[in-house]
Formats: C-alpha cells, structure tokens, sequence
C-alpha cells in the first residue's frame, strides 16, 4: 500500500511539474530540461552500471558518469548553445575510443576482463545514454514545447493506465512475459488506449503542430500514438528483462514509489526514437 500511494503522489505531483517545466521553460530550446535529462542520463547509467556489476560487466562509477552524460551533453551543446552538430560526433567517437584504448594499458590481471569491460562501457553510453539524446533532439522541431509534451504525455500515460489497468482488471492475465510476470494483458491495452487517446487529443487540441503532408491528421497521430506506446512498453519490458537477469528488483530507490532513475525513464528510453522518427515520416 505504501508504494501505491507513493506512486500516486509522484505521479499528481511530480508529472504536471515535468509539464510546467516544458510549457514555461523553453528558453535556449528547453535547455533546463535538457539538463534535466542529463542529470537523468547520469544517474540511470550509474544504476545500470551496478546492475551489470552482477554479471561481471565491472566498469568504475565516474567512468559510468561520463559515458552516460556524453552524448546528451553534446546534444544539448548543440541544441541549447547553437554549437556545429559534429560535436556529437566527436563525442561519441572520444568515448568509444576511451573504452578501447583505456583497456590495453590494464596490468595482467585486470587484462583479462577487458572483453567485460568494453562491453559495459559501450552498454552504458548507448543505454541510457544514446537514447536519452533523442528527448533532447526534440527541441530543434517547430512547434518543440507541444511535441514534447505530447511525446511525455503519450509515453507517461502509457505507463501510468497500464499500472492503473493491471491493478484494477490484470488479476487472472498476468504473466504473458517471462521477463515480467506482473504485467498483464489488461495493462498492455490500457497502455496502449491512454496513448493512442493522448495523440488523439493531440490532433484535435494543437493541429497546428501535427499536420501530416501524407494523410489525415488523425489517423496519422493515432499511428504516433500506437507506435510510441508500444515502444514504450518494451523500453519497460527490456530493462525488467535485465534487472531480472541480474537478480536485482529495482534499479535504485531514488525515485519515490518507482525505484530508480532508471526505472523512472526506462519507458521513454525506447519510446523518444521512435515517436521523432515516426513525428519526422509522418508530419
């Protein structure tokens, strides 16, 4: 019951001031979010190296840190201070170049667990790192605080129906996934109904902002919504499917009521890519 009522106080709390941030900071394309996200990337990509750490995949916490902040930091740079996009590049380059190079200076014993270590190096600047890049990403669209917010809305209210619909209707559906055995059929629909009703409402309250050149508007924000949402859920799926693998429930306690912060953007890790790309085909 504890963890119930946290949840619902994070969610009437914490959400409509992730809302607010959006609609009444976007000064230097949303750079206090951006921040934001970095802080996010940071801290999810040192809850993930303590996960790996039970496999073996061992690299060290500022390592980590630094990995995870690479590459929204260089989007940020970009998207917030105006600096050339190769930044980004060169970014991700010096950093997989760190986790290469690094290694051959390793004494013997440590040498033998170089394969490991590059492997948790790459994991963690792509997972969160790389992925969190693509929320940032956002900032450069026209129209960039209502797509934002549409995107968190799509993909916070899948997650918040689907909890909501498998605690109330998922008693006799659950365990369709190994991976998570709680989630229900009855929660995968509610998620996928609050997403497809946000980007619904999207079309009808802001059309200015999703005016498709290759169809209605409708049925090409409902396509948004869906595939958002289904990505969302997955981004989910996949890192119970690690902690799983890793012995581990949660990724940290940071967030009340909801573990981590990994466990906290763990939906919108998967769902920013594909909801740009699908926003850039389709409007």
């Amino acid at each position: 019951m504890k963890k119930i009522i946290e949840r619902l106080l994070m969610f009437f709390l914490g959400f409509p001031v992730l809302l607010a941030a959006v609609v009444f900071l976007p000064q230097y394309n949303h750079v206090i979010l951006n921040v934001a996200i970095i802080i996010f990337s940071i801290l999810g990509a040192v809850e993930f190296r303590n996960i790996l750490t039970h496999k073996k995949l061992v690299v060290s916490v500022p390592e980590a840190a630094i990995l995870g902040a690479l590459c929204p930091t260089a989007w940020t740079l970009v998207v917030s201070l105006g600096l050339p996009g190769f930044v980004v590049f060169i970014a991700f380059i010096a950093g997989a170049l760190w986790i290469l190079v690094s290694r051959i200076f390793a004494s013997g014993e440590k040498l033998e667990s170089c394969v490991e270590k590059t492997v948790a190096g790459f994991s963690i600047m792509i997972y969160p790192g790389l992925f969190t890049s693509w929320i940032i990403r956002m900032s450069l669209f026209h129209h960039a605080s209502m797509m934002i917010l549409v995107f968190l809305l799509i993909s916070l209210m899948n997650d918040a129906t689907a909890w909501a619909a498998g605690f109330l209707f998922g008693k006799n559906n659950r365990g369709l996934v190994a991976a998570s055995p709680n989630k229900s059929i009855a929660g995968f629909i509610g998620g996928l109904f609050a997403s497809a009703l946000m980007a619904f409402m999207a079309a009808i309250f802001v059309p200015e902002a999703f005016q498709s050149g290759i169809m209605p508007s409708i049925p090409a924000c409902l396509i948004l919504g869906l595939g958002t949402g289904i990505a969302a859920i997955l981004g989910d799926l996949s890192e119970s499917a690690i902690k799983r693998s890793a012995g581990v429930k949660d990724s940290g306690s940071l967030v009340m009521g909801r573990g981590g912060a990994l466990d906290s953007i763990d939906s919108l890790l998967f769902a920013a890519p594909v909801y740009y790309l699908l926003y850039q085909a389709l409007f």
